[in-house]
């Protein structure tokens, strides 16, 4: 049984003699020939070889000897320490940066795939429910009216933005239901006010410079990245995760419709509301600590999905791996492209989500 009350047989017989229900397909072949667990070792391997690869990378030359050292001293090896400046540089800047990219990646992933079940709209993203919207409405009203300073307060307000949003549109859902076109249609409607709010504050500022701060922001950046920011991710997307794990097979109903969900014993509203307040707090956490990332949540659980198959007890995991992966290397060509000026991740998440979905697209047949 799983925590959603669902027999797991019914989705993914063991059993040899046993077949699946007539309502739902078998489940897909294996497409590659190797065991799952063997896939997930070696993308977990290569997002660890990502990460040591982006640290490295940057305006300032970094070798693997220096990280190794920094590492080695922060665990209290026997090793010679690096130069303060230097050991400043990868310890409290380029490493909770690369980090903090693979968190966000992989929660954006996690909260696409589960968004796209839920709603069972392919086009679903994490910012369907306007969080994104809510979160940028509350960092600019805090960068515009000087509510605070520094990048806790700017981080602060979009939290509490994008909390604002969610809890608009759960009211909202209270009075309409939680179908999944609803859902779509609501999470528009919520996205629209803020980011007509977040317009009007930009042109109340009057400042040219604020507003150029603010564009950069909205667009995503990692430059920001400290390590209380890490902490925060790593528990949010953790215990995200460990909360939606067990409604894999619930996904796997909901693809199907809440019909076939009803008919295997799936309670549709609660779930509903369980996965829909976990990816609204994923995403939260996510946008107040960059700004809004784009295409990540949009085609890597497609991608994902094309190369596993549609069940969420492997697409979960492959998904926020596949995210992490994606935009850990999204963020380093960020960084270096245009070196020494940065531009924001969210610009390349776009140049490079947008050929990468039509060609799964066109690997779909969709095309």
């Amino acid at each position: 049984m799983s925590a959603s009350g669902v027999d797991l047989s019914v989705l993914h017989p063991t059993a040899r003699d046993r077949t699946p229900p007539a309502d739902l397909p078998p489940a897909p072949p294996d497409r590659s020939g190797t065991p799952v667990p063997v896939l997930l070792l070696a993308e977990l391997v290569l997002l660890i070889a990502s990460v040591a690869a982006s640290v490295l990378i940057g305006t300032s030359e970094v070798g693997v000897a220096d990280l190794g050292r920094v590492l080695g001293t922060r665990l209290g090896l026997p090793v010679e320490p690096l130069p303060g400046l230097l050991d400043s540089l990868i310890w409290d800047l380029r490493v909770p940066r690369v980090l903090l990219a693979a968190l966000v990646g992989a929660s954006l992933a996690l909260c696409g795939a589960v968004l796209q079940a839920v709603t069972r709209n392919g086009l679903a993203d994490p910012y369907l429910l306007g969080i994104s919207s809510g979160a940028s409405t509350g960092a600019v009203a805090v960068v515009v009216l000087g509510l605070g300073a520094g990048s806790f307060s700017v981080t602060g307000g979009a939290f509490a933005g994008a909390l604002l949003s969610f809890g608009l549109l759960m009211l909202l859902l209270r009075r309409s239901g939680l179908g999944s076109m609803r859902i779509v249609l609501t999470g528009v409607i919520v996205a629209e006010l803020f980011a007509a709010i977040t317009a009007l504050v930009m042109i109340a500022s009057g400042d040219a410079d604020t507003t150029r701060a603010i564009l950069h922001w909205l667009l995503g950046s990692m430059a920001s990245a400290r390590w209380d920011a890490v902490i925060a991710s790593v528990v949010v997307t953790v215990a995200g995760l460990c909360v939606i794990w067990p409604y894999a097979t619930a996904l796997d109903g909901f693809s199907f419709g809440t019909d076939t969900a009803s008919s295997l014993g799936i309670d549709v509203r609660t779930t509903r509301i369980v996965l829909l307040g976990v990816t609204a707090l994923l995403t939260a956490v996510a946008v107040a600590s960059v700004g809004a990332v784009g295409f990540v949540g949009l085609i890597v659980p497609h991608g994902v999905r094309f190369l596993v198959g549609p069940l969420h007890r492997v697409l979960l995991p492959f998904s926020a791996l596949a995210g992490a992966i994606f935009l850990v290397w999204t963020d380093a060509l960020a960084r270096v492209t245009f070196a020494p000026q940065e531009v924001p991740v969210g610009v390349f998440t776009a140049l490079l989500g947008v050929p990468l979905f039509l060609l799964i697209l066109r690997k779909r047949g969709e095309l």
